[in-house]
């Protein structure tokens, strides 16, 4: 996800855990809840990097370890190089222990790794050892409703605070921290009820025939800030449908409105290409990989492209395959582009 949403997600988390927090409790959230998204400076080198660096080592359990270390070792060294004001009226705080700044920036990173999680793009957890993606389909990297909850979660406080001092009631320190717990637990709620709505869009997507056509795969994702509509693929024998899943109160869902593909038939030009080292980097990050092959001045152009995203989706996460095989078998050129770019 964004990440506004991110850092609004480790404010909460400050918020709900304050009375407990050390000194540096919020920005060591903060900052180890936003720094796992370093990697995607790797889009400024190109989709080949973009699709080699983004959410994987920074996003992976041994990554997400390091990153954790890394701040909770530069809070530390903080902590001992600038000490806290004096205050007669308050106790000097405790000098803040590596494990437990550890253990406050794993919850940051944990935090960071769950929202990615739940987006279609996915991370890979088990980087470098395997090159799974794992993704659970939930939200778009921007959802308006978690940043809603999140930000009046964040407000409530302050709102309260004000009318109390307004009606002259006495403050009360906890309120900030129910707040916290609150806005957590909504945003859970929210997330599991998005399942649920995962599980009824793939359940449509099964149980329906694509014009005489019997699913044997699909996949649902959800459009952005609409949590009723969602954009489904389907896998049949010899096509991948795009179709629309309406959830929404008194809609229909209707099979035979999706938008046909017609999976290309065995040539000898897309297994040279399907055998690539590019093709192969490509094919474990795509869901839903559809190939297409053009004749190209007397050679053959291969394109693979992932359904999972719509056509009109210009997120860099939207990366293809190109490769050019002469009429020789022979690869001519190979590599990633975004859907974005403008060029041919």
């Amino acid at each position: 996800m964004e990440p506004f949403t991110h850092a609004f997600t480790s404010l909460a988390i400050a918020q709900a855990g304050k009375d407990r927090l050390p000194r540096f409790g919020t920005a060591m959230l903060i900052v180890s809840g936003v720094a796992p998204d370093l990697d995607y400076a790797s889009y400024v080198f190109g989709p080949e990097a973009f699709l080699r660096f983004h959410r994987t080592a920074l996003h992976s359990l041994a990554g997400g370890a390091v990153t954790a270390g890394a701040v909770a070792a530069a809070f530390c060294i903080a902590d001992r190089r600038v000490p806290p004001k004096k205050n007669i009226q308050v106790k000097a705080p405790r000098p803040l222990t590596f494990l437990a700044a550890l253990a406050i920036c794993a919850v940051g990173v944990a935090g960071h790794i769950l929202l990615d999680l739940a987006s279609g793009i996915g991370v890979q957890l088990l980087w470098p050892f395997w090159g799974h993606w794992s993704a659970w389909d939930l939200v778009t990297n921007f959802d308006l409703w978690i940043l809603v909850l999140l930000a009046l979660g964040l407000l409530l406080p302050l709102l309260l605070r004000m009318v109390n001092e307004e009606v002259g009631a006495r403050k009360r320190g906890r309120g900030s921290s129910a707040a916290g717990i609150v806005t957590l637990v909504l945003v859970a709620g929210y997330l599991g009820w998005l399942a649920n709505q995962h599980a009824r869009a793939i359940d449509l997507l099964l149980g329906s025939e694509y014009h005489g056509r019997v699913a044997l795969s699909a996949g649902a994702f959800p459009e952005s800030s609409a949590p009723f509509d969602w954009y489904g693929v389907v896998v049949t024998d010899d096509t991948m449908e795009e179709v629309e899943v309406p959830l929404g109160p008194g809609r229909e869902f209707d099979p035979h409105m999706s938008e046909t593909h017609f999976k290309p038939g065995e040539s000898p030009e897309l297994a040279a290409a399907e055998k690539t080292d590019a093709a192969a980097r490509f094919l474990a990050y795509a869901r839903f990989p559809f190939a297409i092959v053009r004749p190209l001045e007397g050679d053959y152009r291969v394109e693979i492209h992932d359904l999972r995203f719509p056509p009109d989706d210009k997120q860099p996460a939207n990366i293809f395959v190109r490769v050019d095989v002469s009429g020789e078998m022979q690869i001519r050129r190979q590599g990633f582009r975004f859907a974005s770019s403008p060029y041919p």
